[in-house]
């Protein structure tokens, strides 16, 4: 356990403090169960060891940061491990990947029974569901998601630019507001399609010129560890969901012909739907649905994106489509905090209220008109006119 203290100490002392994401003054650290799921890449690590150091490092023998996939995790238990700590005067424990371990959900739920003064904070996939499994965790936990950069944060992270937050309906209400808010220190479009390219992922700091090889790592390590830890798959189901991944890079968005899919992977309907719907909780892909279907896993989506337009860069061997490029961001961008439909009419039914038709800077108003509520989210534009807003723009929202 010693060498766990001086792991723990070494990681909180090296993280800088420097940028935060969005997230880290949302989440209300006093819960004494904080669960923090999200993409692999997207800083949940980060995070939690920034708030150990900048909050909790003057007491450093009551916090103690741990990774699950430590060996040390193979023979010790979670349960065990930390009644050994609060023996030892913990009060604060920061549990990471917690998907490594297989019998986590009762574990924890043990831990946070036994154990009343501790607080626990813990992360995993942003595939894991906390209201599965053995034990009920719903009750207890408070659960958050991480998202991606927003074009907000990208350039806060590389140009320094310490921006406002948007809210959608300011926005649409009044734009010029907001946008002037912006071009007094930026110019937006360049600084867009830098980010379209590589802003979506924080570790793009690390390494531009070899961030897509980075990012295909990141990919396989989702599909080969983390969504068997999460879903206990099989090599065969592995393979299935390299394959249909590749497939939809070069084809999304797409509204999916299941049969042909399905006889295209030698897999059933169901097994196909399950995979797609695995690779939508794993933030690999976007499921768009009509406002008359559920999300549930029977039924088919309407349309299928990548998650994220970084994505689309790094896994297609053809040149990138700027239609999908710009529908991609769009509903990314709004997916965390708002309510995205399929629209028959426009591209997008947000919120049971608005309808956006996403294109260029020419794009006509023809497929939206005589529509109450509706807006052109346009490319290569600085400024609104009329119901034509910067698409951007809607990469304010967090």
């Amino acid at each position: 356990m010693n060498n766990l203290f001086q792991y723990s100490a070494t990681r909180i002392n090296s993280v800088s403090l420097e940028f935060k994401r969005y997230l880290f003054k949302k989440i209300n650290w006093n819960n004494r169960l904080v669960a923090i799921t999200g993409a692999r890449g997207v800083g949940k690590t980060t995070m939690l060891l920034q708030y150990i150091r900048e909050y909790l490092n003057d007491n450093p023998d009551e916090v103690m940061f741990a990774s699950l996939d430590d060996l040390f995790f193979s023979n010790t238990s979670i349960v065990e491990f930390a009644e050994e700590f609060v023996k030892r005067g913990g009060k604060y424990l920061f549990l990471d990947e917690i998907h490594k371990y297989r019998n986590w959900s009762q574990e924890v739920k043990s831990i946070y029974d036994y154990f009343a003064d501790l607080k626990i904070v813990i992360t995993g996939s942003s595939a894991l569901d906390i209201y599965r499994g053995t034990a009920d965790l719903s009750r207890r936990a408070i659960l958050y998601k991480m998202q991606g950069l927003s074009f907000r944060e990208f350039i806060r992270l590389k140009y320094k630019h310490d921006l406002p937050v948007l809210d959608l309906e300011d926005i649409l209400s009044g734009p010029d507001k907001c946008i002037n808010a912006v071009l007094v220190d930026v110019k937006p479009i360049k600084l867009f399609e830098e980010y379209l390219q590589i802003g979506y992922y924080p570790f793009f700091t690390e390494d531009e010129d070899g961030f897509y090889g980075r990012l295909k790592q990141t990919v396989n390590q989702v599909l080969e560890t983390d969504l068997p830890a999460v879903e206990n798959i099989d090599f065969n189901a592995v393979h299935h969901l390299r394959k249909l991944l590749s497939v939809i890079s070069e084809i999304a968005p797409f509204k999916p012909n299941i049969l042909k899919l399905s006889r295209q992977l030698d897999v059933s309907r169901e097994t196909l739907l399950k995979y797609l719907y695995l690779l939508n909780r794993a933030d690999l892909l976007m499921l768009l649905h009509s406002k008359t279907s559920g999300i549930s896993q029977m039924n088919k989506p309407d349309k299928v994106y990548l998650n994220n337009a970084n994505l689309m860069y790094a896994l297609s061997d053809s040149q990138v489509n700027t239609g999908t490029l710009r529908e991609t961001f769009f509903f990314n961008q709004l997916a965390g905090k708002h309510r995205i439909k399929y629209s028959k009419t426009g591209d997008f039914f947000v919120d049971g209220k608005y309808t956006f038709e996403v294109g260029g800077k020419h794009k006509s108003r023809k497929q939206i008109a005589g529509m109450s509520d509706s807006y052109i989210a346009a490319d290569n534009i600085e400024y609104a006119h009329g119901n034509k807003i910067p698409l951007w723009l809607f990469g304010f929202l967090y």
